[in-house]
């Protein structure tokens, strides 16, 4: 029977790898975050989030160092960076941070599209343009990420066979982002070549 008390061999085998497991997840979720936040221009909190991301990194492989004859460090390290990329890209659809532009384009007829969006507080801008099959309507609209779904079913509604993008919108002028309501009628001018 070996030497080793049983404490020392739950703490190399069990603890030290769920700590290292459970640090490389938190770290690569906050790395996940702090790209998405860089991504939309949110400078203020992206770095701290790098702060910590990095301390919780160097805790984490300063313990591979430590034991780099334990097989299951290593295996803790990498299930957590693999978790933690997933764990990062959930919270990161939770917050749903950012704000987007919808842009449908439909044969249909829009008008009831556009005025039920109206109705909702959405605003809207509206084109006649021609396609590859003749004339179209394009609508565009912003609103926040987290609204998404709620207008692509107003969409599904009145128009399901419409055709529409969605992108993200970095910066913008000429609107208040926070309001929803009369969205594009603040705009100043609003200039589309055909």
């Amino acid at each position: 029977m070996s030497d080793i008390p049983i404490g020392t061999i739950i703490f190399q085998w069990v603890i030290l790898p769920l700590f290292i497991f459970v640090a490389r997840v938190a770290d690569v979720s906050l790395d996940t975050l702090r790209i998405l936040l860089i991504s939309r221009g949110r400078k203020a909190i992206a770095p701290l989030l790098g702060f910590i991301q990095v301390s919780i990194w160097l805790l984490a492989i300063r313990q591979i160092f430590l034991n780099i004859s334990n097989v299951a460090c290593f295996i803790a390290y990498a299930g957590g960076f693999a978790f933690g990329t997933w764990v990062g890209m959930i919270i990161e659809e939770k917050l749903a941070i950012g704000i987007q532009v919808i842009r449908i384009i439909t044969r249909k007829d829009a008008s009831q599209l556009i005025e039920f969006l109206k109705t909702q507080h959405y605003g809207v801008t509206s084109v006649d343009g021609f396609g590859a099959t003749g004339k179209v309507h394009i609508i565009y609209t912003i609103v926040k990420r987290h609204e998404i779904p709620n207008v692509i079913g107003i969409i599904d509604r009145f128009n399901p066979k419409a055709f529409y993008t969605i992108e993200d919108v970095r910066s913008m002028s000429g609107v208040e982002a926070n309001s929803k309501k009369n969205f594009f009628n603040r705009i100043l001018h609003f200039k589309t070549e055909f």
